[in-house]
This record gives structure tokens, C-alpha cells and sequence, in this order.
């Protein structure tokens, strides 16, 4: 028993905002189970009724053409790479069909950075799905849309009401890492800054772009960033309240310029997604990351603090890259959860619940 973070704890659950100094000390901690059993009493008050969501959605990579050269990414190709792509309407249309017959929600629609590609054909795109396919559009992680405000020579904001405009439906989290800029220039200095991200964010939620909100942990930052990515995201969500939901998940090393680092095991995960749950007291959500951990720790993850099992992932390319490939179907996500007494409740990217 770490008696240093017992305060903290009461704090915590007496509904008092915990500060810097408070989340540090948590994270230096290894009481597990202490902060387990905090995130896990803080995430019934939230969701007292009993279940436990999911969605049933897709990845959709369009293309993985991207000039940034990101050192944790094993998923980006240069243009003369023999693999690299733009994907055809034919088979994106086909794995959005794909999608919808087997009752989903969502497509999340993201690739890298391409250097040719204008507003036009994004645009353009968006019309053409929304013209054929009835399907939330969760697209363009902020590292594009920042990439696309400056290759058009736009504002963000009026960038963002042309592709809302065009049927973007809400923004993902990705590309977020770590919010601070001492790990963004060792590990992506080409990538928009962390200053640049939230304010793709804010932006986004000013018209009317609901997000998630990301961190990719596990890599070169300190317990110190950790906590600063935390802060930064509750500011903004204080701000705007446009955050539906938090994700975290550990960096995976394999096949990436950063193999020669060990990858962060499940303690850490869950120690990380417990803490963020105390933290971030103005997000309602939290998924597990069942994808990079495994259906077990997925489902641990779920007296940790996560309140959702997130997507049944039906296509994923950019993890399965680095080697991680977990895949679950929808019964066992339902059984996952039914396991430890909660009941399955299929969602909408809003959290609506849908059945």
C-alpha cells in the first residue's frame, strides 16, 4: 500500500480536480490496484446503469503516401515505394458496404500526410460517400487537417466548414503521441506541434466537429509529459467541451525506427488509463485499447476506468504494421463484457446507445 497517494485518491473522490504535482506523484506510484479501485468508483458515478458500450466500425487507410517520416510509424510510404497507394472509390466503396452489412456505424478514415492532394478531392470524396452510403464519417486525424490548412493556404476554421460542409461528421484523436514538444521533435519533428493539434481541435469543435482525444505513450517522454498531454486536454475541454471520449495506448516498437526501445506492458497501461481517468474529470468516456493490449487486458481495462470497448476494429492497418494484431469479433466483445456482469450496449459515435 503506497500510503503517499491515499490523499490524492480522497481528493479524487471527494470530486476535487487533481493538479500537476498531484497526477505525477500518482504516476510514479505502483499501487495498481489503489488506482485501479479509484478509476473504477469514478467511472460508476459517471455511468451508473450498468452497461458497457461498443461500436461496430472500420479503419479505412486511403492512402499511405505521407512526407513526415514519423519514427514510431511503420504504416507510411514514400511516393516511389513500390506499395504505396491512394485508394481507388471502387474499394473504398466496397469496404464501406462491407461495413454497413455487417451493422456498422462508423468508418474512421485516415492515411498520411500526402504532399499532392488539395481540398477538392477531399471534398470531393466526402460528397461521394455521403451521396451513396449512409455512414458517420469520423475523419482526418488533426496532423491532416493542419497539413491540409497549410497546402490549401487556408484558415483551419474556414478548411473545417468545407469539409463538415462536405460531410465530415467528427474528427479522430489520432496523432495527438504526447503533447509536448520535446517528444514531438524526437519522434515526429516533422508532425504539426502540440499547440498546432489543439488548436485543430478547438476549431474543429467551434463548428461543430465533435473529437476524440488521444495519447500514444511509452516511447521518449517522461512522467512529467504525461501528465502536461493530460492537463492540455482538460483545458481544452473546459474551454469547448467538444472531447466525447479518451483513448490511450501504448507505443508499439516493431518494425519501427524506435524497435531498439521495450514496449510498455500492461501494468503500465493500466496505471496510465486509471490515472487519466482521475484526471480528466470533464470526459465522460473512456475506451479500452483492446487492440494493443489483448481481449484480457482489454477486459481488465474495464475496472480501470474505461467505460467502453470501443470498435470492433473490422479493419485495422496502421498498428497491425508495428505487429500488433488483436482482433475481436462482436459476439466476443459481448461476451468480454458479459464476463464481468455488465451488459453490451451497441453505440453511435455520440454514445447514443442503439439497441
Amino acid at each position: 500500500m503506497d500510503n503517499t497517494i491515499h490523499p490524492i485518491l480522497e481528493k479524487a473522490l471527494s470530486e476535487e480536480r487533481l493538479n500537476f504535482d498531484d497526477a505525477l506523484t500518482l504516476f510514479k506510484s505502483h499501487d495498481l490496484l489503489a488506482l485501479g479501485q479509484a478509476a473504477d468508483i469514478v467511472r460508476q458515478r459517471k455511468h451508473p446503469d450498468g452497461y458497457i458500450t461498443y461500436i461496430v466500425d472500420r479503419n479505412i487507410n486511403y492512402t499511405n503516401w505521407c512526407y513526415v517520416d514519423c519514427d514510431f510509424c511503420a504504416f507510411y510510404r514514400h511516393r516511389k515505394d513500390p506499395d504505396a497507394y491512394v485508394m481507388e472509390r471502387d474499394e473504398l466503396g466496397q469496404k464501406i458496404q462491407e461495413t454497413l452489412d455487417l451493422g456498422g456505424e462508423l468508418i474512421l478514415m485516415q492515411g498520411g500526410l500526402h504532399p499532392k492532394l488539395k481540398l477538392d478531392w477531399y471534398e470531393d470524396l466526402l460528397r461521394w460517400i455521403k451521396a451513396n452510403y449512409p455512414i458517420h464519417i469520423h475523419g482526418f486525424s488533426p496532423p491532416e487537417l493542419d497539413w491540409f490548412a497549410k497546402i490549401n493556404r487556408m484558415s483551419l476554421r474556414d478548411m473545417l466548414i468545407r469539409l463538415r460542409d462536405a460531410g465530415l461528421d467528427s474528427i479522430p484523436g489520432g496523432g495527438a503521441e504526447i503533447l509536448t514538444d520535446h517528444a514531438r521533435n524526437k519522434i515526429s519533428p516533422k508532425k504539426c506541434s502540440a499547440d498546432e493539434w489543439l488548436e485543430v481541435m478547438r476549431q474543429g469543435h467551434l463548428v461543430g466537429l465533435k473529437s476524440s482525444a488521444t495519447m500514444m505513450y511509452g516511447h521518449v517522454e517522461s512522467y512529467a509529459e504525461r501528465v502536461e498531454h493530460l492537463m492540455r486536454l482538460r483545458d481544452l475541454q473546459d474551454e469547448t467541451g467538444g472531447f466525447t471520449a479518451f483513448i490511450c495506448w501504448s507505443f508499439q516498437p516493431n518494425n519501427t525506427e524506435l524497435a531498439h526501445l521495450p514496449p510498455a506492458g500492461s501494468f503500465e497501461y493500466l496505471k496510465t488509463l486509471a490515472i487519466s481517468r482521475l484526471v480528466l474529470d470533464n470526459i465522460d468516456n473512456f475506451q479500452s485499447s483492446w487492440v494493443t493490449q489483448g481481449p484480457k487486458i482489454g477486459q481488465m481495462s474495464l475496472k480501470f476506468g474505461a467505460n467502453d470497448m470501443g470498435g470492433t476494429m473490422i479493419e485495422e492497418n496502421v498498428v497491425s504494421k508495428a505487429g500488433t494484431v488483436y482482433c475481436m469479433p462482436i459476439d466476443e466483445i459481448e461476451r468480454t463484457i458479459s464476463e464481468l456482469g455488465f451488459v453490451p450496449k451497441r453505440r453511435n459515435f455520440y454514445y447514443d446507445i442503439l439497441n
